[in-house]
């Protein structure tokens, strides 16, 4: 499909215009429509996870349009899919709990990127509902040895995320999350899991 340059300028311009997010909504949106390419559905998917992080209300009407792209056969849109999902998810989790089912889905992408935007999702909507993830914490411990070193590096993170918010919940975590901040191979790994293990530390004797 011909990747319309204007449309993709008219997409930087409206991103660089933070002033004209809110009003700017319904016409991003229409971008997700069929006729628009791989890039500029991308680019419009990024945007409006932005948008929605500072706009919930007026993305509302979008969430299941935005949500659907998770389930795309183009890993990119997955990926973009998954990221405006997280963004808008810490704006207002009540807009993503429909879709919260597939985004625990996406943890078995086949796409590394996909895994790892599911990862950094997860810790946006944690951010300002960790109760969503206290229960879950299963599934970041397991992608900790994921075989990606990107996913890997960034799975130790949820746990600082939740550590922060609900340091109950990662307790049980602890002496694993010791273990590898001490012998994983990867240095950021390892660098991740200590910064995890020390919040919840410190949380936790408030």
């Amino acid at each position: 499909m011909h990747i319309n340059e204007d449309t993709l300028k008219e997409l930087r311009d409206v991103t660089k215009n933070r002033a004209s997010w809110k009003r700017n909504i319904d016409i991003v949106a229409e971008k997700l429509s069929e006729e628009h390419s791989v890039p500029v559905k991308a680019k419009a998917l990024w945007l409006l996870g932005e948008m929605g992080l500072k706009y919930p209300e007026e993305i509302e009407r979008h969430v299941e349009n935005i949500a659907s792209y998770m389930k795309d056969e183009d890993s990119k849109l997955r990926e973009r899919s998954v990221n405006a999902v997280g963004r808008i998810g810490r704006g207002n989790e009540k807009l993503i709990i429909p879709n919260l089912k597939i985004l625990m889905e996406m943890r078995h992408d086949e796409c590394e990127n996909v895994r790892h935007a599911f990862i950094w999702a997860c810790e946006n909507i944690a951010s300002t509902a960790p109760e969503l993830f206290c229960e879950k914490l299963d599934i970041f411990y397991e992608m900790i040895g994921d075989s990606s070193e990107k996913v890997r590096i960034e799975a130790p993170e949820m746990f600082r995320v939740i550590g922060k918010r609900k340091p109950e919940y990662v307790k049980p975590y602890l002496t694993e999350l010791e273990w590898v901040s001490k012998n994983d191979e990867n240095p950021i790994v390892r660098i991740h899991s200590e910064g995890a293990v020390r919040i919840t530390k410190k949380i936790n004797e408030k």
